[in-house]
């Protein structure tokens, strides 16, 4: 290449690469894109309020006092001559509420510390303790069990006021805690052999009763439960939503609250079990679906497998109100009799089995 040819090759290459003056370049648009007019009808279903006065508007309090009224009827009828059956009520540790709790017993007592006993947590963000259990407590009874189950605050069919203190994994667990207590003035209950076990909600109280450094119970049972309210609120929407974002101890949702709603979700505290646990799972639940309560199970499976039992059952037969939330509490609402599937029938036989083993007695 001749020094001429290579300048005129230089001066190419620089011209390429020379910057291009702002007359030449594209401009950009100036226009800024208009804002699409509001959905208001999609944003009337989106909005969650955090005002408490919120939580109850519209509620039929009425209509929950008859029906507990009416359960509590019929409790006294099919329990006389059967169980020893009271309605009780203790002191939260709280300190601000008196709890009423169903309290069933053995007719007859084996004397002091003759009986192991189980706190019994129903389920619902608003429920109570109602008849559909009615044959499993009885089996229970029979075993020489003494059970006790909380209405806790925000329990439905005890007014307003009641209903208004709900405080999801928060007061409600030391009310539940608290039946305890009460079990202390039995002198027939050996307070070194306590279980506690629940369905869904329930179930949730009853991994927190364990999750912690100390414990009073030697076994826990979690059937179906609520594990993770992060992923839970977001899973369900706003509609579910709403009932957690107006409880006065919380007031919001997990992006606003997100220590809050950690602190209030159960997988994040599983390395704080000391004690066996049962957890039983239904693949075809649609309330707490499987993609929640799978969370708990492998992290369970994965860091305490010495403690934990648990077991899946694929699309089990469902219970009332559909989906397999309900697979092992499967009563006909008018005889008040079991409806067995093999499914329901191996999850209690296991339940029992695993009570029977943690709560015997152990050598002096």
């Amino acid at each position: 290449m001749t020094v001429r040819s290579f300048f005129l090759l230089f001066i190419a290459v620089i011209g390429a690469a020379a910057p291009v003056s702002v007359q030449d370049r594209a401009q950009p648009s100036q226009q800024v894109r208009p804002q699409p007019p509001m959905d208001s009808e999609r944003a009337r279903r989106l909005y969650v309020s955090v005002d408490p006065r919120d939580h109850s508007t519209g509620y039929n309090f009425q209509r929950d006092l008859d029906a507990k009224a009416e359960a509590d009827r019929r409790y006294a009828e099919i329990t006389k001559g059967v169980v020893d059956y009271q309605k009780v009520k203790y002191r939260s540790s709280v300190g601000d509420l008196d709890i009423p709790a169903y309290l069933f017993q053995p007719v007859n007592k084996r004397g002091p510390k003759g009986h192991a006993a189980l706190v019994w947590v129903h389920g619902g963000v608003h429920g109570n303790w109602d008849l559909r259990l009615w044959p499993f407590v009885k089996e229970a009874v029979d075993r020489g069990y003494v059970v006790i189950c909380p209405d806790y605050r925000g329990s439905t069919g005890y007014g307003e006021t009641f209903h208004n203190e709900i405080d999801y994994g928060g007061y409600e667990v030391d009310d539940v805690m608290s039946a305890v207590e009460y079990l202390k003035t039995l002198p027939h209950v050996d307070t070194d052999r306590l279980g506690i076990m629940g369905w869904s909600h329930g179930g949730y109280i009853t991994l927190f009763t364990v999750f912690r450094d100390r414990t009073p119970f030697r076994a826990a049972a979690a059937i179906v439960p609520v594990t993770n309210l992060v992923f839970r609120l977001s899973y369900k929407g706003p509609s579910y939503q709403h009932s957690f974002a107006t409880q006065k101890r919380i007031g919001g949702l997990p992006f606003e609250k997100p220590a809050l709603y950690i602190q209030r979700s159960p997988l994040y505290s599983v390395d704080k079990l000391q004690v066996p646990l049962l957890v039983h799972a239904a693949t075809n639940d649609t309330d707490v679906d499987f993609v929640e309560d799978q969370q708990m199970i492998d992290a369970l499976r994965s860091r305490k497998p010495d403690l934990a039992e648990t077991k899946v059952y694929v699309d089990p037969p469902v219970g009332y109100g559909g989906g397999g939330h309900t697979f092992s509490r499967r009563v006909n609402i008018e005889t008040l009799q079991r409806e067995d599937t093999p499914e329901q029938i191996d999850s209690w036989n296991r339940t029992w089995a695993f009570f029977e083993w943690n709560l015997r007695k152990l050598p002096q």
